[in-house]
């Protein structure tokens, strides 16, 4: 049984389709609006959902607001325990604010509420993350609650892989507990100051044991300290919108390797749920099922 722990952010995707995103200054007609359920760690729960992970659970925070009803409520539909997904009476909802473009890029403007409350484990957290084959983490929550979350999961000899976004450095215990690190390439480089990926991926290798990058269209790197890298191509698809599509890589990945999968072949895997997410519109509602990716690697159409 396949067991995915998540702790990270909840939030409302508030989303503007637009031909192009405007500058700084100028004001532009979109042509579409649409509110969807968001949050770097409720996107990767809901990715391992439907990836055919036996369970999922998810360990963040919402407000005693609308929104927060609809996320617990989305969470609960997609297969997500919401058991330990936190109420906060004093805080709203985290939304993100999110501009799409004709060419399927995004730019994301998040505020945190209920999500910033997350500094600390509370009761019943340790040990639904001892339960866990892999924990789940990034940033979108206080850097605090991430660290207590992966000293947890490695107390309890749990896999943690961490996806470092919002860009930000990191402080160097927090590394010290992370068995997989997945950054893009924008975050590779904040991390290290390298631009190159392979570069940036030697690099990180000296302070965590593996390393993706992912490198959007081009694929992913994976690197590790006792052999070569291995650069994994994506597949050829036309984009929508690619907000989400990191979300489904990593949630998809998790299960792929609690699986018991190798890390090249459970990439070649998540690579083919996160071409499907992108050539579709919104986040958690763009992941595909399990059929859907397998269909996607085994090179049939979808």
């Amino acid at each position: 049984m396949t067991h995915i722990a998540v702790l990270g952010s909840t939030n409302m995707d508030l989303v503007a389709y637009v031909a192009k995103a405007p500058q700084r200054g100028e004001t532009v007609t979109g042509r579409e609006f649409r509110t969807l359920p968001g949050g770097k760690g409720a996107n990767q729960a809901v990715a391992a959902a439907r990836a055919g992970a036996d369970a999922v659970s998810m360990i963040g925070a919402v407000g005693a607001d609308a929104f927060g009803t609809q996320l617990r409520s989305a969470l609960d539909h997609s297969g997500v325990d919401t058991d330990l997904l936190r109420t906060v009476e004093a805080e709203a909802t985290g939304t993100a604010h999110i501009v799409v473009d004709d060419e399927g890029g995004n730019a994301i403007v998040v505020i945190p509420g209920a999500n910033g409350t997350l500094t600390a484990l509370a009761p019943g957290d340790e040990g639904l993350i001892a339960s866990a084959d892999a924990l789940l983490l990034q940033l979108e929550i206080p850097v605090e609650g991430v660290l207590a979350a992966a000293r947890a999961a490695r107390r309890h000899g749990v896999r943690t892989i961490l996806t470092p976004a919002p860009a930000q450095p990191l402080p160097p215990e927090l590394l010290d507990a992370v068995d997989l690190l997945v950054p893009n390439e924008y975050e590779a480089a904040t991390l290290t100051g390298l631009t190159d990926p392979h570069e940036a991926a030697r690099s990180l290798l000296s302070r965590v044991p593996e390393v993706v990058v992912t490198l959007g269209a081009r694929g992913s790197l994976y690197a590790t300290r006792d052999a070569e890298p291995v650069l994994v191509a994506a597949p050829r698809v036309t984009a929508v919108d690619s907000t989400g599509a990191g979300d489904t890589f990593v949630g998809t990945l998790a299960v792929a390797l609690a699986e018991g999968g190798c890390l090249p072949d459970a990439l070649t895997w998540a690579s083919s749920a996160a071409a499907l997410s992108v050539q579709r519109t919104g986040a958690s509602s763009s992941m595909p099922f399990r059929s859907e990716i397998d269909a996607r690697a085994n090179g049939a159409t979808s």
